[in-house]
């Protein structure tokens, strides 16, 4: 990925294709046998590392995975940091809003200036969890 003239990649056309495609192949391998609704999500962090995960049902369905969860726990497999672009897709390809529970946990893991790519079109963290809950409440 290209970088800014600041520190962070640059997320233009071909970044969001990536991630589209990224969360795509993440999707295709979920685990989805009750719903059948497969998701995948793909995110570039802020040092320019692309991770993704897929969702993994359980027969006890309060214990499912989201794809965000997995995807979060690739980013600190992979060394941590901050997520800068983030994308999910259902089965078809098309992008997702996460769940507010994932919107919480995609917040505590952003960085400053992260951006999401919504049924909406782009949008800032802030435009999709207004007045979050953080660290910074604690």
């Amino acid at each position: 990925m290209k970088e800014s003239s600041g520190s962070l990649p640059v997320v233009g056309e071909p970044e969001w294709e990536t991630l589209r495609l990224t969360a795509v192949a993440a999707m295709e391998q979920a685990y989805a046998p009750y719903s059948k609704f497969k998701v995948g999500a793909a995110a570039l962090t802020e040092d320019g590392r692309i991770v993704s995960g897929c969702n993994v049902e359980n027969a006890a369905y309060g214990v499912t995975l989201c794809a965000e969860c997995n995807m979060v726990g690739e980013l600190f497999a992979t060394g941590g940091g901050k997520l800068h672009a983030f994308y999910c897709v259902d089965s078809s390809g098309t992008a997702l809003m996460p769940c507010g529970r994932c919107r919480q946990l995609l917040s505590e893991h952003r960085g400053s200036e992260m951006v999401l790519m919504t049924p909406h079109g782009i949008q800032t963290m802030e435009q999709v969890l207004p007045d979050a809950f953080g660290p910074h409440n604690l």
